[in-house]
């Protein structure tokens, strides 16, 4: 669809909608028609013309005009971030489409959670580079939150209910959680059929859990829940391994224990109190002219693990 102004010069002028949303983000952001000529390099005159015309064809008013200065309207300040959205997003597809086409090389660093790296990443970037053979990947395996500027990073992959701020998230793969424990020490111990049961048993506690966010389903607050943490450690990998052992019981997610429970080494207890789904996600600075290397590498691992990932596929359907 097209925008047809009046006569103008000597005929009738028609300008597509994306070049007359970029005259009138142009005007909006240098507040003047004779600036936003300037940088576009057209006369005011059809500049006046491209915006009288949008305005027309929306019957909305987008600009205060005086003599002095021109402003947004509380209609125009709202068409203004839509359009800017727009071309973005088309500025994303384009992008996305040169580098389905365009070579791509180079080195890709990314910050990956030790026990989700170790287990579930080496297959993922074996097929990725299958496709794209000259990205070299540098990993940087912690479990700790990873200041991407600060250290170089081009993504992390983070688990969790991510908090908002100025990075981009992309989701890659839902993250389920479960209560777990060895049938060794379940049957040493007793298997709690309560959340209040657990006040008799052995905690094997990830360090960087928050506890309200773990016993949420507990309907108690986590901080004054009676759960006594036995071993403490930073990987869930060595909590999960703990658990089989039989040194207690460990909230995890399933895809650090799934191996272990379709193996009998671990039973899943307390079926309907675990923490509700987290989600992995692929977190980057920025969203305007992100590198190839990185757009191609997110839109491959946002299609490898689907929403039920392999590693749920012993626990059915539950």
């Amino acid at each position: 669809m097209a925008i047809v102004f009046s006569d103008y010069q000597q005929g009738v002028v028609s300008m597509d909608k994306l070049e007359t949303m970029k005259v009138f983000i142009a005007v909006a952001e240098l507040g003047s028609f004779a600036k936003a000529a300037d940088r576009l390099g057209f006369s005011p005159q059809l500049v006046s013309k491209y915006v009288a015309a949008l305005e027309e064809n929306l019957h909305t008013r987008l600009l205060h005009r005086t003599t002095r200065k021109v402003s947004l309207t509380d209609a125009g300040a709202l068409y203004f971030q839509r359009c800017l959205q727009v071309l973005d997003d088309i500025t994303d597809m384009e992008h996305s489409l040169l580098a389905e086409q365009v070579h791509l090389s180079g080195e890709l660093t990314i910050a990956v959670p030790v026990s989700f790296g170790v287990r579930h990443l080496p297959k993922l970037l074996l097929d990725f580079q299958r496709q794209h053979p000259e990205i070299k990947i540098v990993l940087k395996l912690s479990d700790s939150k990873v200041d991407l500027i600060d250290e170089g990073v081009d993504l992390a992959l983070r688990i969790g209910h991510l908090e908002s701020s100025s990075l981009i998230a992309r989701k890659l793969a839902p993250v389920r959680m479960g209560i777990f424990a060895s049938s060794a020490y379940l049957s040493k111990h007793g298997t709690p059929k309560t959340p209040n049961d657990l006040k008799h048993h052995r905690y094997l506690q990830y360090s960087y859990s928050h506890a309200n966010m773990l016993f949420s389903e507990f309907d108690v607050i986590g901080q004054d829940f009676d759960f006594p943490a036995m071993l403490v450690a930073n990987n869930g990998d060595l909590l999960v391994n703990a658990a089989v052992e039989g040194a207690g019981i460990a909230i995890q997610p399933t895809f650090i224990a799934s191996e272990a429970f379709a193996n009998g080494k671990l039973e899943k207890i307390l079926n309907g109190y675990e923490p509700k789904p987290l989600a992995l996600y692929a977190v980057y600075l920025a969203r305007k002219f992100l590198p190839g290397k990185i757009r191609v590498f997110i839109d491959f691992a946002s299609q490898y693990y689907g929403e039920q990932p392999y590693w749920d596929r012993p626990f059915g359907s539950e």
